[in-house]
């Protein structure tokens, strides 16, 4: 059974891209807690900061810009 007017949103290599790019910052973000330490302000705050953004720029990005449209009612 296939239902003729079902339109997938993005392609294949779109999506893939996509979640090269995201994964890349989340990998990004993880690698930037690696270099936390407790020695000075600027090595305890510097790159907690900048892991904390990048996981959360590779979650909520996707999440709320990328996510499915509204088209539930179509």
């Amino acid at each position: 059974m296939s239902n003729s007017s079902y339109r997938r949103e993005n392609s294949v290599v779109q999506s893939a891209v996509l979640f090269a790019i995201f994964m890349i910052l989340f990998l990004a973000g993880i690698f930037a807690f690696s270099f936390w330490s407790l020695e000075s302000a600027a090595h305890a705050y510097i790159p907690g900061a900048a892991g904390l953004i990048l996981c959360s720029l590779a979650f909520f990005v996707p999440m709320t810009f990328i996510g499915r449209s509204d088209t539930a009612g179509e």
